[in-house]
Parts: structure tokens; C-alpha cells; sequence
């Protein structure tokens, strides 16, 4: 793809953790857009400034589909974006198409059907946190025992994916977030992704349930150009990957910053309805997702500053950099509970909101205030600036949480 831009296109940076805040900070300050350079050496536009985010996230002449609105790709020519670029999912969809896909799910994730998933949430935290008391004895890995399984458990719940096909489900969903893989390691994780939604519909079909799947299976069997096969398998993708994702991260987050401030863990825990606080203020801290792969200009966008936007042009927003703005934010690297101002855009902006981020949220709802009861003198065991992160520009999590938990006879 090529640019009237004269300026060399930046690498962005698939290390992840501090570089990869240090590299949007960098952007932020270079212009409203800038060039990168991404796996696979597919050039975009990177829009790092929260103003300018908001502005192309609502754009008429923004697309998120690449087969109407790219033309200089070709699907499955680079693996690595099969599951954000060549997937057909509301995800990478316009206008009808959206909306057709987005119905076909949307129902499942209304405020009363989200609320009255709290029961079966709580249950799952209780279980987990009864398994944290076998092993309290010694150091443990908070995200492998507690962080990730509630969400995971969750979404796949409300999929009906089988006990025995979640160990390859999960594994090659989490796979996806990882950026600084090779393109044969990106084409297996397209083949893996496939045939982990294949099985799961293959025994949806012989034996269905009240799960999401088969809904969504009944719908495509009813009218294949309601939902056709492709988007079966893509909307799978999109939902089990999204619904378990970001509430990983947000937990973690909070965890982290809430033993990092005490003061604030004792606000917190003396009034328990500031949990929304430490929520928003830790997606807007520590965005789950950074980048989220791709939009595309149908029309030459001005952004002012010399930068034009040229029709076919790739764009990657940064929905990570908004909460770190320092034109939106005072002094954004402050975890504060009090800060009046926790917008963010952890959930993206516009008609592609995630439909999950009531769901997120109550997770963690669920989770923090009740670790933080089972486990007052938690604290963790490593230095928290030196955790290891996602090797991703797409995912900011940490890959483990070690901690102490000191449980209370």
C-alpha cells in the first residue's frame, strides 16, 4: 500500500508493556496520525491522540470492511489477520451488514440478561477462591487461578463449549493476541482457529442446547443468508476471543494498582460502591486492548497538521492511548479512584461499542471485592513494574500475576 507521505513508516512495537506505552506516547507527540508499520510489512496510519480517535471512530468515511474498502489487500495473503481483518463478523462489517450480525447476538447481552448472569458468576468466583485456599500455602499465579478462569468459564458457558474442547479453544484464542509471530506460526493458529469453531458447531449440531451456539447455528440452518457459514465460524471467533479477553486484563489491572495504593484499597473496601471507580479507572490506566486492527479511508481525511488520510488507506486506532491522553487526562500515569474524569476507550466508541463491556464489568464486580475479603493480606511476590507482558500491540496484559495470598484463619 503506498502513501503521499514522505516520512519512513514506524515499526510499531509487538514487545509490549512499558515500550509499548512509551511508542504511543512517541506517536501522540509526532501527529494526529502517523505512519506504521505492522507484521507482514502492511503499512497504516497509527491514531494515537484521543480527539482524533473519537473523530475517525464516527467517520463517514471510515470502514471496517476490507473486502469493500481495501483494495489493496488480499484476503488470507497475510495470516496474522485473518481473525481482525479477513474474518465476516459485525466486527469487520458496515451499515446492513452490521446491523444483521450484530441482532443475531445482541439479545444475549441486554442489561437484564447480563444482570441475571451475576448469580452464576458469583458461583464461579466462590469456587475459585476455595481453590486459592488449597494452595495459599506458597507463591501463586493470580491470572492463571483466578483472573482468567472466571471470564473464560463464562463466555464459554454461554457458548456451550464442551469441557472436553475448551483446553484448544482457549489456548488458540489466546494465541491470536500474540503480534510477533511468524507468518507459519500465524497460518497454523488460522487453521487451529477454524477447526476449534468447526468441532464446537459439529456438536452443536448432533446434540443442540440453550447456548449461544446453537442459536446461532438454528439461524444459520434457517437461512444461510441470514447468517451463511463464514459468518458462523467468524462470529464465534469474535465473541468467544472478546468475551474473555478484556476482563483478564481489567482484573489483573485493578489488582495490581488497588495493592500498589492501599490508601485507595481501604477507600474502596470501607465503601463498597466505589468498585465502579477502581473499574473505570483501571480500563482507563491499563486499556486491555491498545490497537485494535484495521480501518480503512473511502475518501481522503484531512487531519489537518500536513496529514491526509488517502482513500484505500489502512488505519489502526489506538483506543489504548485515549485514558493516557494527557490533553484529556492531568496526569494520566496516576492511578486515582478520585479522578473526576475516567472516560476512556476500552470499549471502543461508536456503533462498534463492544457488546460485552457490561459483562466485563461485572465480572469484575464479582471478583475484586470478593478476593480482597477471602484474602485481606494479599500482596504480591514480584516487582510490579518488571511483570512480564503479552508479547502484543494488541493485547496489554500481564502473562502472570504472582502473589501471596495470606489467607485469614
Amino acid at each position: 500500500m503506498t502513501s503521499t507521505s514522505p516520512t519512513p513508516a514506524v515499526t510499531l512495537d509487538s514487545s509490549g508493556g512499558r515500550a509499548l506505552f512509551a511508542q504511543v506516547d512517541a506517536l501522540r507527540a509526532a501527529g494526529p496520525a502517523v505512519r506504521v508499520r505492522l507484521p507482514g510489512d502492511i503499512t497504516a496510519w497509527a491514531v494515537t491522540r484521543g480527539d482524533v480517535a473519537k473523530v475517525l471512530l464516527t467517520h463517514d468515511d471510515v470502514s471496517k470492511d476490507a473486502r469493500k474498502s481495501w483494495p489493496s489487500h488480499t484476503p488470507g495473503s497475510i495470516p496474522w489477520l485473518y481473525p481482525w481483518v479477513d474474518v465476516v463478523s459485525m466486527f469487520t462489517s458496515d451499515g446492513t451488514d452490521h446491523q444483521r450480525l450484530r441482532r443475531l447476538v445482541d439479545r444475549a447481552f441486554t442489561p437484564a440478561r447480563i444482570e441475571a448472569m451475576r448469580p452464576a458468576i458469583h458461583a464461579i468466583v466462590t469456587g475459585l477462591l476455595d481453590r486459592l485456599e488449597t494452595l495459599a500455602a506458597g507463591p501463586v499465579d493470580l491470572r492463571a487461578n483466578f483472573s482468567y478462569p472466571i471470564p473464560t468459564e463464562v463466555i464459554c458457558d454461554l457458548f456451550g463449549v464442551p469441557a472436553d474442547q475448551r483446553p484448544e479453544m482457549l489456548r488458540v484464542i489466546d494465541s491470536v493476541l500474540t503480534t510477533d509471530v511468524t507468518p507459519q506460526q500465524a497460518e497454523a493458529i488460522k487453521r487451529d482457529l477454524d477447526q476449534a469453531m468447526q468441532a464446537l458447531i459439529d456438536t452443536k449440531r448432533s446434540h443442540p442446547g440453550e447456548d449461544m451456539t446453537s442459536l446461532l447455528l438454528a439461524a444459520h440452518e434457517e437461512d444461510g443468508d441470514r447468517l451463511s457459514h463464514t459468518e458462523l465460524i467468524s462470529t464465534l471467533i469474535l465473541m468467544i476471543g472478546a468475551g474473555s479477553e478484556t476482563a483478564v486484563a481489567l482484573i489483573n489491572a485493578a489488582v495490581r494498582e488497588l495493592l500498589a495504593h492501599p490508601d485507595q484499597l481501604t477507600t474502596v473496601l470501607a465503601d463498597p460502591a466505589r468498585w465502579s471507580d477502581v473499574i473505570d479507572e483501571a480500563l482507563r490506566l491499563h486499556p486491555p486492548i491498545m490497537y485494535m486492527p484495521l480501518r480503512y479511508a473511502t475518501a481522503d481525511i484531512d487531519l489537518g497538521d500536513s496529514v491526509v488520510i488517502r482513500q484505500g488507506d489502512a488505519i489502526i486506532i489506538g483506543f489504548g492511548a485515549h485514558g493516557r491522553d494527557p490533553e484529556i487526562h492531568q496526569n494520566p500515569e496516576a492511578f486515582r479512584i478520585d479522578r473526576d474524569d475516567k472516560q476512556h476507550l476500552a470499549f471502543g466508541y461508536g456503533i462498534h461499542y463492544c457488546l460485552g463491556a457490561r459483562l466485563a464489568k461485572l465480572e469484575a464486580e464479582e471478583a475484586l471485592p470478593a478476593l480482597f475479603e477471602r484474602f485481606p493480606q494479599l500482596t504480591l511476590t514480584g516487582d510490579v513494574t518488571n511483570l512480564e507482558p503479552q508479547r502484543s500491540f494488541i493485547g496489554t496484559d500481564v502473562t502472570a500475576l504472582p502473589v501471596a495470598l495470606h489467607p485469614t484463619p
